[in-house]
């Protein structure tokens, strides 16, 4: 449970302690990522949206493993990009030039005045990407000759959108609004940022033995909504009518957005659909992995710290519910992985087989559909009265990665109890 603390008139230190003291305790057997890879002799640091990001502290910094890292211990401050202070090493950082509290967070949708608040660079000098960016090629230079780890959780693409300026490709792109520039402006700067972080690594001569990993905490969303354009909530734009994930799912198509954010996948951020839960994941490790390669095992971004604990060979022993795939990752894997995976949302659970078949809950809706996403990645036809028995079979797992109840399915801020078998780590 989360509860509002007056933060008025207190300092650094008095906040961070009662933040401290209105969470759960860490568990001693609880094991993060950067705790895998400090421990296993990697210099460990994470720069952007740091940790949890709800409620961070530095005690919580620290004892997740990270012996450095500088950015946003916050939530809603992150969705400003032009922060008055930052944090690093649990230390207050002020940014000279910016000085709005609410770090420039602008307003949604796409109208005349907020176009005119977004576009007031009043109090609005440093981008908070090139200060990350500064400070995460500057780790990697300094630790050049040592085992690292860097974990960039960077805001690029969130919104509200905020960008300096329009990238050059998109000035003249008549295909596009001005916040739809500004958008694809934000997309291309975490392009470009990735390529500057590949040349570092190659002119350090580290590029080949280094993994880089690529890839994202949920699916597609809209920040450039406007009227008559692409609306939010969202709707079919011909009509108006408001998607609702089941009767009537979410296409870009259908919606106007010009950049197909879901390569033709149904729904969107916080929904159970593919366009939701489906994301990218990349490997690239020119030492181990052969270049080109694609896998279809099915795995979830809870297996990182499985697979990096691998990775690093971190020997200590800790109960996880991911599985390594680092025997995928070199092309020597006599393991499937995963029978199933799942995944809460906003609407209720859902779970993906290894074969491909899909339950998805719509609590509220009393709704379960039954998918088989080799031949409908679309999620368009329900196969429920086809496939009853498959329903029902599925309908038991989930329900028991719910542990007995599917509300623990429902995606809250205070977490989810949803598991997948238990796997210890040896």
């Amino acid at each position: 449970m989360y509860k509002k603390i007056s933060t008025h008139n207190l300092t650094q230190a008095e906040v961070e302690n009662n933040i401290n003291q209105a969470l759960r305790p860490i568990p001693a057997d609880q094991v993060f990522l950067g705790q895998v890879a400090k421990e296993a002799g990697y210099k460990t640091a994470e720069i952007g949206k740091l940790e949890w990001g709800f409620s961070a502290t530095d005690q919580q910094m620290k004892r997740h493993g990270w012996d450095y890292y500088y950015g946003y211990l916050d939530h809603v401050r992150a969705h400003g990009f032009y922060p008055p202070f930052l944090f690093e090493n649990g230390k207050k950082v002020n940014i000279k030039g910016n000085t709005l509290a609410n770090a420039g967070k602008t307003g949604e949708p796409e109208t005349p005045e907020n176009l005119t608040d977004r576009h007031d660079m009043r109090g609005k000098v440093h981008y908070s990407q090139d200060l990350f960016m500064n400070r995460a090629l500057n780790f990697i230079e300094t630790n050049r000759d040592n085992p690292f780890f860097l974990y960039f959780p960077t805001q690029l693409p969130h919104g509200p959108v905020a960008i300096p300026k329009i990238h050059p490709d998109f000035v003249n792109d008549d295909r596009l609004t001005p916040i739809e520039k500004e958008y694809a402006s934000m997309v291309k700067m975490l392009d470009d940022n990735v390529g500057q972080l590949m040349q570092k690594l190659k002119e350090l001569e580290l590029d080949e033995n280094t993994i880089v990993i690529f890839t994202a905490d949920n699916g597609h969303e809209i920040y450039y909504a406007q009227e008559g354009r692409v609306l939010k909530p969202y709707a079919n734009i011909e009509t108006g009518k408001r998607f609702n994930d089941v009767e009537h799912k979410y296409y870009s198509n259908l919606a106007g957005d010009v950049f197909d954010g879901n390569g033709g996948q149904a729904g969107m951020k916080r929904s159970n659909l593919q366009g939701g839960i489906r994301v990218p994941l990349i490997f690239r490790w020119p030492a181990k992995i052969q270049p080109g390669k694609t896998t279809k095992r099915l795995v979830a971004n809870y297996d990182l710290v499985a697979t990096l604990a691998e990775v690093t060979g971190f020997n200590e022993p800790f109960r996880t519910d991911g599985i390594s795939y680092y025997d995928e990752l070199l092309g020597t894997s006599i393991d499937n992985g995963h029978e199933s995976v799942v995944y809460s949302s906003y609407t209720g659970p859902t779970l993906v087989t290894k074969e491909g078949w899909k339950i998805r809950t719509d609590l509220k809706k009393e709704v379960f559909e039954l998918f088989f996403l080799p031949e409908d990645y679309k999620e368009e036809k329900d196969l429920s009265d086809e496939h009853p028995d498959k329903l029902e079979a599925l309908k038991k797992e989930l329900l028991k990665a719910c542990e007995g109840d599917l509300k623990n399915g429902f995606f809250s801020n205070g977490g989810s109890i949803m598991k997948v078998p238990s796997v210890v780590k040896k």
